[in-house]
């Protein structure tokens, strides 16, 4: 995984509506990078929820949220349209598959998906949180939220 301190990697991914999103176009503002296993399972449902539910407390605290998976942008559109996703942007690790999974060092490469795992990349663009969940765990919102009032 990739460690604390370190420049994130900078990429290019579209999203639920296949619009690009690049990680530099947030300079200035913390993003965090909430991966995923699969869309259309239940904890990965919950976990995007939660972006969604907690979008204007992010935004209170200068924090865009982004889910990325490695499905593909019409699963992500579907998936987002039955969640009623209005405001997180769901990034499709498609193709090359799981490469910015792979950038960050959450790529299971046996399973062909991301580990469940939370990144703060701050607003020079350095990682000051990693964590990796258990698959069957959800990430606790509050525990990003208290590390983003810090």
């Amino acid at each position: 995984m990739i460690a604390i301190g370190t420049k994130a990697p900078d990429f290019t991914l579209r999203d639920q509506n296949n619009k690009p999103v690049r990680l530099s176009d947030f300079k200035g503002k913390k993003v965090l990078l909430s991966f995923r296993p699969l869309a259309w399972t239940q904890v990965c449902h919950d976990q995007m929820r939660s972006l969604e539910e907690n979008h204007e407390r992010l935004d209170r605290l200068n924090t865009v949220a982004l889910g990325i998976g490695v499905d593909s942008v019409p699963s992500n559109k579907a998936w987002g349209a039955s969640m009623e996703i209005q405001n997180t942007r769901l990034l499709a690790d498609f193709w090359p598959h799981g490469a910015v999974a792979q950038s960050f060092g959450v790529f299971r490469e046996k399973d062909g998906f991301a580990e469940r795992a939370n990144f703060i990349v701050d607003e020079n663009q350095n990682v000051t949180f990693a964590k990796i969940y258990p698959t069957s765990q959800l990430p606790d919102i509050e525990e990003i939220i208290a590390f983003l009032q810090k």
